[in-house]
């Protein structure tokens, strides 16, 4: 029975795993007027898969995307005014993925106060997690996903289970 009680103490953490980092993001939620958290493991995720149309074009992209992903996690956060939050309610997070496992591979800011930081985690030549940490004056986003991640087709995502939609860039016309 002791080694029973063991091997599951064990067990647990594995179980768990898909979650990449801590997500405790407590203090901004006490201080956000709304707030959405969104957790999803690989069963959750294959389950919902049944459900997207296999003969819409960008559902069977998503369909096909998910089979390598272990969980997807959000939380979202609004405030009924800027300034609720400080950058330093979120250093717990960005700590997390200063590890050497992890890449801030885009870092974006603009002087109306929105920020994104994209973060890729890999292991060996395998790109396996995704975290996203998306800020704006009145609005925080967090995204964790799990997996063997696909980068080409990861934005197929967008708009679906919680992750939020990005819009590709423009491409310069010719001439500019």
């Amino acid at each position: 029975m002791k080694r029973l009680l063991i091997f599951a103490c064990l067990a647990l953490p594995a179980m768990a795993a898909p979650q990449q980092f801590e997500l405790n993001l407590d203090s901004v939620a006490a201080k956000a007027s709304e707030h959405v958290d969104v957790s999803l493991n690989a069963s959750t995720l294959q389950f919902a898969a049944k459900f997207l149309n296999a003969n819409d074009p960008d559902e069977a992209k998503v369909k096909k995307l998910l089979v390598g992903i272990e969980g997807i996690y959000v939380r979202h956060f609004n405030f009924k005014s800027a300034g609720a939050y400080s950058d330093a309610d979120l250093e717990p997070v960005r700590a997390q993925l200063h590890g050497p496992d992890w890449s801030k591979i885009v870092g974006t800011g603009s002087e109306d106060g929105e920020k994104a930081e994209v973060w890729l985690r890999t292991s060996g030549n395998k790109s396996v997690g995704v975290a996203i940490v998306a800020t704006q004056p009145k609005e925080i986003t967090v995204v964790n996903i799990a997996g063997n991640i696909d980068l080409e087709t990861l934005s197929e995502l967008g708009g679906h289970f919680g992750v939020p939609k990005v819009k590709p860039a423009e491409k310069p016309k010719k001439g500019e």
